[in-house]
């Protein structure tokens, strides 16, 4: 039996008020948490962060938010992203965010925010295709710009604006399927950095 559960982080690309992808983190987060997992939920609203400029960089150094939102990933063992799609791509908020936290310099000897962790993404659209066409996007910079290994399995949620219950489930069974197949997959390989 394993003496501690693997910590895993949730949140949505968008802050929008009844986001349907943080209605997608917050049901993914419900699932991974009966799976003997300790789950965190946050907003991107809680870390705001200016447009990244180099020469707001240099001038004023890293936000303070963007130290605590790195803190935060450094605790855990897995993290869930739910975006939404924006003209076929990630939106602006969570490109900004992926950008600031790239730019901090781990110190020698401290884990790789992004190595050294696992990443699982979805996307709730309400769409035909479910904003599987930004998720692209979000895994090239995930694996190619942040050398991130992210699962390959990835939950697509195509015309959300009717796919959740009243209770915050989901009313189609194949996509409850789909979101607890990857729910348990990104807990079954955070579990192995333990």
């Amino acid at each position: 039996m394993r003496r501690t559960a693997p910590r895993i982080l949730t949140f949505a690309g968008s802050i929008r008020a009844e986001s349907l992808n943080a209605r997608l983190a917050a049901l993914f987060a419900r699932t991974a948490a009966v799976m003997d997992a300790e789950v965190t939920v946050i907003s991107l609203a809680d870390y705001p962060l200016p447009l990244y400029d180099g020469d707001l960089e240099a001038a004023k150094g890293i936000p303070a938010a963007a130290d605590k939102l790195r803190t935060l990933l450094l605790a855990h063992h897995g993290v869930f992203i739910a975006s939404p799609e924006y003209n076929q791509s990630l939106p602006p908020l969570l490109k900004n965010t992926l950008d600031w936290l790239s730019r901090i310099r781990a110190p020698a000897g401290e884990p790789d925010v992004w190595r050294d962790r696992v990443f699982a993404i979805g996307s709730a659209s309400p769409g035909a295709f479910g904003g599987v066409r930004g998720l692209l996007h979000l895994r090239q910079v995930l694996e190619l710009g942040l050398g991130a290994r992210v699962l390959s399995e990835q939950m697509v949620l195509p015309a959300a604006g009717h796919a959740f219950a009243a209770g915050g489930g989901l009313t189609d069974e194949r996509a409850a399927a789909s979101l607890e197949r990857l729910a348990r997959a990104l807990v079954e390989e955070a579990g192995r950095l333990l």
